[in-house]
């Protein structure tokens, strides 16, 4: 995958996964009930800032806030460009 887009400083690129469609149990979950993704894969990176160099690597599996963020559609594609500090692990 090649997109152009390279993020400046501490900021990455996220694609968010699917959210979950079918519970545990098996029962659907209709599109307006679903929870908002809060794992996604890092696509892009930045370089960092001057004494802080980014601790993330493209292909990062990624955990990060409800709300962290910024959407953007790529390619007919979502993703969200949000700092490094809104991450919150890697998986």
């Amino acid at each position: 995958m090649s997109l152009n887009i390279k993020p400046l400083a501490d900021r990455v690129l996220v694609e968010p996964m699917e959210a979950e469609t079918k519970t545990a149990s098996g029962i659907i979950i209709p599109d307006n009930a679903k929870e908002k993704p809060q794992k996604g894969t890092i696509v892009a990176v930045g370089n960092g800032k001057k004494d802080e160099p980014l601790t993330v690597k493209v292909g990062d599996v990624v955990l990060y806030g409800k709300y962290g963020g910024t959407e953007l559609k790529l390619e007919g594609k979502d993703y969200l460009m949000m700092r490094e500090s809104d991450i919150l692990a890697i998986v």
